[in-house]
């Protein structure tokens, strides 16, 4: 899950001010602001307090997983919000004509982060920094994802694919 402080603040009722000196180390949440922190990541106070790590194995099960759609374009969550985890899986669903990272659905990646995207089903164009990058059926691609960037589908099925984000790798 990327989200910005401002994000996050939204999400939680914590504010932006709180949640920047909390990741900095300059203040330490009480229990309350704690489990406020936690519903807006979606996770339990313990596995935001990393409480609950005897525990290896993590499934996420087809009928439980997070989904959201923006516009004409649907994303599933695969991976499940852990503590500490540096890469997200998630399947796209990209209906015909519709594009990413418009203003309703806008790319969110940490600095540094990495984007691995192999196409499943249709076709799927990637535009990074006005640069168009054609992608068929079984393509795979990879770049750097806090460059500006978007999908788009132009035919005349879905397009569905896997995006594999990793926080934080790239070196400057």
């Amino acid at each position: 899950m990327s989200l910005s402080l401002r994000d996050l603040a939204d999400r939680s009722g914590v504010s932006a001010q709180m949640l920047s000196q909390v990741e900095r180390g300059e203040t330490s949440p009480t229990l309350a602001v704690a489990a406020k922190i936690a519903a807006g990541l979606e996770l339990t106070l313990s596995q935001l307090l990393r409480l609950d790590e005897g525990r290896h194995v993590a499934v996420s099960r087809a009928a439980d997983r997070r989904q959201s759609r923006r516009g004409g374009h649907l994303i599933e969550e695969l991976t499940p919000p852990l503590p500490g985890q540096r890469a997200d899986v998630s399947l796209h669903v990209l209906d015909p004509g519709a594009t990413t990272g418009g203003a309703a659905d806008p790319p969110m990646h940490e600095p540094g982060s990495r984007e691995t995207t192999v196409v499943l089903a249709g076709d799927l164009a990637l535009v990074i920094e006005g640069e168009r990058h054609e992608l068929h059926e079984g393509d795979s691609v990879t770049f750097d994802a806090d460059l500006p960037h978007h999908f788009e589908n132009e035919g005349t099925d879905p397009t569905r694919f896997i995006a594999v984000i990793a926080a934080g790798l790239r070196r400057s």
